[in-house]
């Protein structure tokens, strides 16, 4: 399964939401960058390309966003995606929104990670969502400018991310962190996701990976055996992933301040709230069966974003309206 761009295949009465994105954070200052590429059509509609970039740095009072909306996307030879003059290629992302401008190249150790344990689930009607991280262990190079700051990036970790669908989940998270304290190689990569099918709202499932030791331990799926526990709340949660032969708990969040909100609509026109903090801290606890439990901590450099229906959550919304 190659990670290229669905919407040029999307008929013209049908409802599509994409984006390629990309979370860079520095070796050792509490400073992260988020770029995101989006494609929204609504159905009977041409596609519209939106550019999200956010400076994260927990010395500052909030992190620094921008979006930029345009009619001029596509997917031309050899890219991802381009919106307007800025491009998504395999290795690099060259753009502009408002004050922020990036030229970055970037590249992995690591082959590409399929969230969906099955091929025939990124075609079946559920879930909605389908998503796979084209390098999920990802090292930047180059610079960035924004907020009248200019950063250049040296072997900044990371990860590029692809999702798509035809409605995002009722409510989800997102997980990553690489480079843990004592054990550099280790990263992680969830997505989990609470689904609505007609009244009913699933409990939650989770599909993700922990890397460690160069050895993948997928964790989550639908069996009675892998249970996802969950407790979150808009600035972190604390969670239980079983896995085959591996059970990771943990713990992520950072202050209220150090998060980014965004709304992201769906192609019916209804939305959610997100909230976004890529320099987060997490810490993890890893059982395995005749072995002691092991404990992965990562200040300041994790990602966690919550897709939430209400609004009264106390992080501010970005001025951007979506869709």
């Amino acid at each position: 399964m190659r990670s290229t761009a669905r919407f040029p295949g999307i008929r013209l009465s049908a409802g599509h939401y994409e984006s390629f994105y990309l979370k860079a954070s520095h070796p050792t200052d509490p400073v992260s960058i988020w770029i995101r590429y989006t494609v929204h059509k609504r159905p009977g509609q041409a596609p519209l390309g939106s550019l999200w970039f956010t400076l994260f740095d927990s010395r500052e009072e909030a992190p620094w966003a921008v979006k930029a909306t345009t009619a001029d996307v596509g997917a031309g030879s050899g890219e991802y995606v381009h919106v307007g003059d800025s491009s998504f290629e395999p290795r690099s992302v060259v753009g502009s929104a408002g004050e922020a401008s990036w030229e970055l190249g970037f590249d992995s150790p690591e082959p590409p990670f399929h969230h969906l344990p099955r091929d025939f689930m990124y075609s079946a009607p559920l879930p909605r969502t389908k998503l796979l991280s084209p390098y999920p262990d990802a090292r930047f190079s180059g610079h960035v400018e924004a907020g009248g700051r200019r950063l250049d990036l040296d072997g900044w970790r990371g990860m590029v991310g692809h999702n798509w669908g035809a409605q995002h989940a009722e409510r989800w998270i997102w997980l990553h962190g690489a480079g843990f304290d004592g054990h550099e190689d280790a990263w992680i990569d969830v997505a989990l996701g609470r689904i609505k099918v007609g009244p009913w709202t699933t409990p939650w499932v989770a599909n993700g990976v922990l890397s460690l030791d160069g050895v993948r331990h997928r964790l989550g799926g639908l069996g009675a055996t892998r249970r996802t526990e969950v407790s979150e709340r808009p600035d972190g949660a604390t969670f239980t992933l079983p896995g085959d032969e591996i059970t990771v708990q943990g713990q992520v969040g950072a202050d209220r301040k150090d998060f980014v909100g965004w709304v992201y609509a769906d192609p019916d026109g209804s939305e959610h709230n997100t909230v976004n903090c890529s320099i987060a801290n997490l810490v993890l606890t890893v059982s395995r069966p005749a072995q002691p439990p092991l404990t992965l901590q990562l200040t300041a450099g994790a990602a966690y974003e919550l897709g939430m229906r209400e609004t009264d959550h106390g992080i501010a919304i970005q001025p951007f309206p979506d869709g």
